[in-house]
């Protein structure tokens, strides 16, 4: 055999070898749907409950703000709304403000989702949603994401002020 025709059949080998090693490990990784849904699970009410802190915590800096939980047939979360009157000469306005986060239910997809809307004097100022796979989340990293929107509100409602 040629010095090429041994590489190319080490190659083959080490391609057949990994190969059979990604293939255990995604046996491994699979999970049953049983599974996904207790991971969800787990994960929506440490979530919840994390994004209840954050709001009320956010509605003590901005009094005014109003703190509901949330528990419906579109997720599990919180919501923190206000409205102000604006009294103008001969004019007068109402300025709706809303931060709503939600962890959304299990679905067929399984991800972990986080929908966020937030309105600032009217104005849409959030509309995203976020997600992790189950087999990939991790509780800290959607913390962080929770603590990220609800410090870009903050910022974006202390600047509309």
């Amino acid at each position: 055999m040629s010095d090429f025709e041994e590489k190319l059949q080490r190659a083959i080998q080490r391609g057949k070898q990994f190969r059979d090693a990604d293939g255990e490990s995604a046996g491994e990784q699979a999970r049953t749907e049983e599974e996904l849904r207790a991971i969800h699970s787990g994960l929506r009410n440490e979530l919840a409950e994390h994004i209840e802190q954050c709001l009320r915590k956010l509605a003590d800096h901005f009094p005014g703000f109003e703190f509901t939980t949330v528990l419906n047939e579109k997720g599990w979360g919180a919501r923190i709304s206000r409205d102000d009157l604006n009294l103008k000469a001969g004019n007068s306005r109402s300025d709706y403000s809303r931060l709503e986060i939600l962890v959304r239910p299990f679905s067929d997809a399984h991800i972990l989702e986080i929908a966020t809307k937030g309105t600032i004097r009217n104005r849409e100022s959030l509309n995203r949603t976020n997600f992790k796979f189950l087999n990939e989340a991790d509780l800290e990293t959607l913390r962080q994401m929770v603590d990220c929107v609800v410090l870009e509100f903050a910022e974006q409602f202390s600047a509309q002020r």
